[in-house]
């Protein structure tokens, strides 16, 4: 076991605060059951199970709030603009994204600086992901 010096801080990250993977993968799992049924966003996944594409997410997502690097171990950077490229993401289809994590997100119970941190990042990547008018 490792000791922690005396005075020393010890920081959580927002992954670790939020309830770490069980959190992400809770998130992204209720967010794909709102896209498994939506005819805008459904035809985006073109695997026939949504389970890879909630895996890759729910990597990402561990990853990117501080959480293990297995994301980038098993795909490498994730070039977010680039794997979405080849999809006509447009407004509607940012909006339709963005209604699906909401609810998503409000059923995790998070705090409100927590759920507020999520959601800015969350906002800022969908519309980053927009690459058509419409």
């Amino acid at each position: 076991m490792n000791e922690i010096p005396h005075g020393t801080v010890q920081e959580q990250t927002f992954y670790e605060q939020v309830g770490g993977e069980e959190t992400f993968r809770r998130l992204v799992h209720r967010f794909y059951e709102g896209v498994a049924g939506d005819p805008l966003l459904r035809p985006m996944y073109p695997e026939e199970d949504l389970g890879p594409a909630e895996e890759r997410f729910a990597l990402f997502l561990m990853q990117y709030w501080g959480g293990p690097r297995t994301y980038s171990e098993n795909r490498g950077h994730p070039r977010l603009r680039m794997r979405h490229a080849p999809f006509a993401v447009d407004r509607a289809a940012h909006d339709a994204w963005l209604t699906h994590m909401r609810a998503a997100l409000d059923g995790l119970g998070l705090t409100e600086q927590q759920d507020r941190t999520l959601w800015t990042y969350l906002t800022y990547a969908a519309a980053s992901m927009i690459n058509r008018e419409g």
